[in-house]
């Protein structure tokens, strides 16, 4: 059953036989869609042989922001991982409002080719997204446990509904004086739910708006464990 008939659940699974031509370090572009195309950052580490973790990253409200996948790729290089970075066919993900379809079956594209090009380590792969790409993250990761391990949601609004798959460990961080999405209506509800549905959740609160300060950013990132940073 395809990502389309199946609400949220996404069919790529690391394991499958690999591309003629394994991607080496820098962005790639995917070429699964025409307009608005996933690109992949592939680290620095990746010639070594070593399969690399992977974090699929959602993009907010707007569209992916001119300069963000330069970014992408210092963390990809930074922490040794793999980096997916698909965007929304529309300004925003389809389940923040109408339920899940075409931006399903774009992940799920994007995944498939990703794991064509660089090997993957099948228990460190996870999804981040930050705004209405967090509340997305939490609707697929939950719906896909089986496939991410950890979710990273920065300033979530709500968790989308679909049927939940396994139990992936949860990060979640939100700005106390967050106007965009206001805490109190979204990350303050948002966490004791999943906590009672026995999900292990990481909840940040700090001082600031409706963005991610970078040491908010480094404590995600260094809360997945996966590697240390050269140096660190």
């Amino acid at each position: 059953m395809g990502a389309l008939e199946s609400g949220a659940a996404l069919s790529a699974r690391p394991g499958g036989p690999p591309g003629p031509v394994p991607a080496g370090p820098g962005t790639h572009p995917l070429g699964v869609e025409a307009r608005g195309d996933s690109a992949l950052c592939v680290p620095s580490s990746a010639g070594t042989g070593q399969p690399l973790p992977l974090l699929v990253a959602l993009h907010g409200a707007g569209g992916l922001p001119y300069g963000s996948t330069p970014v992408l790729q210092a963390v990809a290089d930074r922490y040794a991982l793999a980096v997916l970075v698909p965007q929304s066919r529309e300004s925003t993900w389809d389940g923040i409002h109408h339920g899940y379809g075409p931006d399903v079956d774009v992940v799920d594209r994007s995944l498939h080719r990703a794991l064509e090009l660089v090997r993957v380590d099948p228990a460190r792969i996870g999804v981040a997204g930050f705004s209405d790409g967090a509340s997305y993250a939490l609707g697929l990761g939950l719906a896909n446990g089986d496939l991410f391990s950890h979710v990273i949601a920065f300033s979530p609004g709500f968790v989308p509904f679909a049927a939940r798959v396994g139990q992936p460990r949860v990060f979640v961080a939100h700005g106390v004086a967050d106007r965009v999405l206001p805490i109190d209506r979204t990350a303050r509800r948002v966490v004791p739910a999943l906590q009672r549905n026995g999900y292990d959740v990481t909840s940040v609160e700090f001082d600031g708006g409706h963005t991610v300060p970078l040491d908010i950013a480094l404590r995600a990132a260094q809360w997945l464990g996966w590697s240390a940073p050269p140096g660190g």
